[in-house]
């Protein structure tokens, strides 16, 4: 049978470093008293998600009142929605949001966009949301002004091959932790009085929420999928090389 999905051979280096990356990641996760050093990155995806959420309800025309990150890595953002639409796309925002923003970095690190430049646009995007919308919690404010100044810090003073594997390992663990949540989402639909995104899209709708965790456990799967093809096929000869790729003959 003809494989499709054969992966391209320029790409081959950049899978390469997002496997790396995706192991470093597991073991930050399981190996005792280094899961520690993954926080800030489960920080940052809680970030987004949140972020998410406040986005969702500026384009469908609502308000956001606040948005405050925790120190066990959860978060809510208090929006004014009108109408059930708003409702669902607000509440739909968090986790797909998290999934989708994964996807476009592996995007844009398959696409050779400068890897300094995302991640400012990354840190000035968190910057943005503690300044706008979490100064009411000193938490969310001494985390989001740090993780967005180590972002800009690495953006600038990092060698383009650093800031390129330090971006992988960002899309990497947003794609991770995103799963991760949605798991643990799907684990608590089952349990009464447990408030979550998907709780909020039951009570908008009238529709049980664990249907709604797998509609978004199956979006995700999606966007990944959709993802990982883009990234493993041939990149126009026009772009230029990636810092982390390796040179013809070696």
């Amino acid at each position: 049978m003809r494989l499709t999905n054969r992966i391209s051979a320029d790409a081959r280096p950049q899978v390469r470093t997002l496997l790396i990356a995706a192991l470093i990641t597991i073991a930050l996760w399981y190996i005792p008293f280094l899961s520690a050093l993954s926080y800030p990155f489960t920080l940052f995806v809680t970030f987004i998600h949140e972020g998410s959420h406040a986005l969702a309800a500026l384009l469908t025309g609502n308000s956001v009142s606040s948005l405050s990150v925790y120190p066990d890595a959860s978060g809510l953002t208090y929006t004014i929605t009108d109408g059930t639409f708003s409702r669902i796309l607000v509440s739909s925002a968090g986790y797909l949001g998290a999934m989708a923003y994964g996807a476009l970095l592996l995007f844009l690190i398959r696409r050779a966009v400068a890897a300094r430049y995302v991640l400012i646009g990354s840190g000035a995007f968190i910057l943005a949301l503690t300044v706008v919308y979490g100064l009411s919690s000193p938490f969310t404010i001494v985390m989001g002004f740090s993780i967005a100044a180590g972002l800009i810090a690495i953006a600038t003073y990092a060698s383009p091959r650093v800031a390129t594997f330090f971006l992988s390992f960002l899309a990497v663990q947003s794609v991770l932790n995103a799963f991760l949540d949605l798991k643990i989402l799907f684990a608590s639909s089952f349990s009464s009085g447990v408030q979550s995104d998907a709780t909020n899209m039951a009570n908008a709708t009238g529709i049980p929420a664990i249907f709604w965790t797998l509609v978004w456990i199956a979006l995700a799967v999606l966007i990944i999928s959709f993802a990982m093809r883009a990234y493993s096929n041939n990149r126009k000869a026009t772009q230029q090389d990636l810092p982390f790729e390796e040179p013809m003959g070696v």
